[in-house]
């Protein structure tokens, strides 16, 4: 469950931890330019940033790591189980604590089954937290693509591009729009939010 416990959720290029930082705006994004691209009009979004500061982000990422922490304490309580029943089982087969084969091996059998019931309870964490996951850079996603879709009527765009790291050398900050982008998804997602606690609040 290792690759599960430690969270590492695949969004757009990657998932980082989530901060407190808020998006500047030290350079407007470009206006249409000749120079850029031969007529194209092209921006870029810092995927690091949005992955830090998209406040949806922030908050699956807590829910995300507040079941990976959970998953991995029960199985980390499970497994002391059995390894103690397999050094009692041990201990008393060392000193003939066993009145008979039978239940010497009744006792293994049931260690078994115990270590069968870990490994299939690993298993189904594992499949539930990739579900969250899945789930998660789904929902991230599609509000992006939802948000650009409805930014770029106006901006008109020819491509937005994702930058982390160093798949792209070089980029001029005229053509950040990380900032706009940012900001969009939060006031949606808020707005969201909002509206959902109101419906929690009319079926009450």
């Amino acid at each position: 469950m290792k690759k599960y416990m430690f969270l590492a959720a695949a969004t757009i290029v990657a998932l980082a931890s989530c901060n407190n930082a808020s998006p500047k705006m030290d350079d407007q994004p470009a206006a249409a330019d000749s120079a850029n691209g031969a007529g194209l009009k092209i921006a870029y979004v810092e995927v690091d940033s949005l992955m830090t500061q998209y406040e949806f982000c922030k908050d699956f990422t807590l829910v995300l790591e507040k079941k990976s922490n959970n998953a991995r304490n029960t199985l980390t309580q499970k497994g002391q189980q059995l390894q103690n029943a397999m050094n009692n089982f041990q201990q008393k087969l060392n000193n003939n604590g066993f009145t008979s084969r039978e239940q010497a091996e009744s006792q293994q059998a049931a260690i078994q089954r115990q270590q069968n019931d870990l490994q299939q309870l690993q298993a189904r964490l594992e499949n539930e937290l990739a579900n969250e996951t899945a789930t998660y850079n789904e929902g991230l996603r599609d509000s992006l693509q939802h948000f650009l879709a409805k930014y770029n009527k106006d901006k008109k765009y020819d491509f937005i591009l994702t930058k982390q790291g160093d798949n792209i050398l070089y980029a001029n900050k005229r053509y950040d729009i990380t900032a706009d982008v940012i900001n969009g998804l939060n006031k949606a997602y808020k707005s969201t939010f909002k509206k959902t606690e109101e419906k929690k609040e009319e079926k009450k």
